[in-house]
């Protein structure tokens, strides 16, 4: 009988004696309801929709879905109280898929999590698609239909290599919205500010009650976005329940395909896969590179002087200088690489500030300059593969003034095309809020950047590299290096090949790594700024000690250089 009605029949019959083992009954059941006999009973405690998530669902509890969406509330939108712990949700998601697959046939639809399960043949022969649409359950796609723009491909042997040779297994695909709290943000993302999940959207994949790695061939998710700012990287992750307490992202076994409003990610497993967006720089960020490459640069400029000093003073001095074509050639790239360092210190220093005239007259010395050095580095990879590659037949008539032409011409007609093409003008830098993070006077057309600044590096660039390794392995196998195996000769080959890479520009190709991380656009910035130290060694070791007057200077190409390196 229930607490009312025991008292119910009290009022009700005043005058009844009330028995004594009916009156110890009626305390014990007061005390198990957590009620005084001379109070009004306690309020109840709210139930607290978070506490059970950590349990899996059971198909018999009406509550698990609702508690979630009362949970989901409370954390989705970055709530901070107790009983809002991220840990929990992201156990209770990755219990749901195993629900899922256990319990139901079918489809959930809730404004946070749109689910479909479907029983598969395994036997299947055709790839299989499905739409990813956030605001819709997933579905298949038929043959006959336009793919979506968010859409999970499975190839046709991806169900065959499942293991158990079943006849059928169950495929759950949710699509889950975490909201912008930290529900599956993990470590990684937490301690990157500016870093998200892309729409906060995650995508989970599960089939059967099995573990599925190591795909022969990946599945593919893509997914639609909008344009993410030029700071901003994407990249496919996937969540790591072996990181951490509760689990992390983690990218292996996933690579990324990017594209301007669409981005492809092939994973040879399954579980949770969204697209995390990363500034790439964020305003801290690039005020440490701002320094970092102001400083280098700074140096790389006094180091440079010291080179044009000491060809001066050489030139003065010996005879021969003034015909050798290999110190007019590193004079040529000193003198470039220190006019661009001064552009550039002057560009970051006065940001867009003065005139759009005056920013524009900026950004076009600036993209002068660069392209000089683009220009003279590679030609110091022309000049060493003439005389050390090819040998014969390398005399030229007026050798240095048609490399002059080319070192300070070919640029200034790429300027002149793109200031008639209007390119030149203000260049934002922006952080993850889009707040501009630095100004600069550059090129504000994306596709004029690539053709003649990132197109143009990489012809140098890789010709360069190319020279570089065969006039590498022509040091490493030149009879003074291989017939006398001394500690001191190897040093020699590798100084002497570590000073012809800063006059072809490797530091340069450091570029190429920036994409893989924060730590390589530090490595970049301080090593390249430094190219003109670099330089300078190279031409004190090169040119220091004095030798006979039967040296030949020319010798950074026919060698002569590397093997009295060696032989010193």
């Amino acid at each position: 009988m229930r607490l009312e009605d025991l008292r119910a029949t009290q009022f009700c019959l005043p005058r009844m004696e009330i028995p004594r083992d009916l009156r110890v009954l009626l305390l014990l059941l007061l005390a198990s309801n957590g009620v005084r006999s001379t109070g009004a009973p306690e309020k109840e405690t709210p139930r607290d929709a978070c506490k059970s998530l950590p349990n899996k669902p059971h198909p018999s509890d009406p509550f698990y879905l609702d508690d979630t969406a009362q949970c989901f509330a409370k954390c989705r939108q970055g709530g901070s109280s107790d009983s809002c712990v991220p840990g929990n949700l992201e156990r209770h998601w990755l219990y749901y898929e195993s629900y899922l697959v256990e319990n139901s046939v079918g489809t959930v639809d809730r404004p946070f999590v749109k689910s479909l399960v479907q029983d598969i043949s395994t036997d299947t022969s055709e790839d299989l698609l499905f739409s990813l649409k956030r605001s819709q359950i997933p579905r298949q796609v038929m043959k006959d239909e336009e793919k979506p723009s968010d859409r999970l491909w499975f190839p046709k042997s991806f169900f065959g290599s499942l293991p158990g040779n079943r006849p059928m297994v169950r495929l759950a695909i949710t699509v889950l919205d975490i909201g912008s709290g930290n529900v599956f943000k993990g470590p990684r993302l937490l301690q990157e500010e500016g870093s998200s999940v892309l729409n906060n959207h995650v995508v989970g994949l599960s089939v059967g009650q099995m573990p599925v790695t190591g795909l022969s061939e990946p599945l593919e998710i893509t997914l639609s976005h909008p344009r993410h700012p030029s700071n901003m990287t994407l990249t496919c992750v996937f969540w790591d329940v072996t990181k951490g307490p509760t689990g992390d992202w983690a990218s292996r076994g996933c690579s990324t395909q990017l594209g301007a409003e669409q981005t492809v990610c092939r994973c040879d497993h399954l579980t949770f896969f969204p697209l995390l967006l990363r500034p790439m720089l964020d305003r801290a960020t690039v005020a440490i590179l701002t320094r970092i490459s102001q400083a280098g640069c700074g140096a790389s400029m006094i180091f440079l002087t010291f080179t044009i000093v000491l060809y001066i003073t050489l030139r003065l001095s010996l005879q021969r200088f003034k015909s050798e074509d290999a110190p007019k050639i590193h004079l040529s790239l000193s003198c470039s690489l220190f006019l661009l360092n001064l552009a550039f210190l002057i560009s970051v220093g006065s940001g867009s500030q003065g005139s759009s005239a005056t920013c524009w007259v900026r950004a076009a010395v600036f993209h002068y300059f660069l392209l000089c050095t683009f220009t003279w580095m590679g030609l110091e990879a022309l000049h060493l593969y003439l005389l050390s590659i090819r040998v014969f037949n390398t005399y030229f008539g007026h050798y240095f003034l048609k490399l002059s032409l080319a070192g300070w011409g070919l640029p200034t007609l790429v300027v002149i095309g793109m200031g008639s093409a209007g390119s030149y003008g203000v260049y934002a830098i922006r952080d993850q809020e889009n707040r501009t993070a630095l100004e600069l006077c550059w090129i504000q057309k994306e596709p004029a950047l690539y053709v003649t600044v990132h197109g143009y590096f990489l012809i140098t660039f890789l010709f360069g590299a190319v020279v570089l390794a065969l006039v590498a392995w022509k040091i490493f196998t030149l009879p003074s290096v291989t017939a006398n195996k001394q500690q001191g000769q190897n040093w020699k080959a590798v100084i002497t090949v570590l000073g012809l890479s800063s006059l072809v520009g490797m530091t340069w190709g450091l570029a190429i790594l920036t994409p893989l991380g924060l730590s390589t656009i530090y490595i970049f910035a301080f090593f390249n700024s430094l190219q003109g130290v670099f330089i300078f060694c190279w031409f004190t070791v090169l040119y220091f000690p004095r030798r006979s007057s039967t040296s030949s200077l020319s010798g950074t190409a026919q060698l002569d250089q590397a093997q009295s390196t060696l032989n010193q």
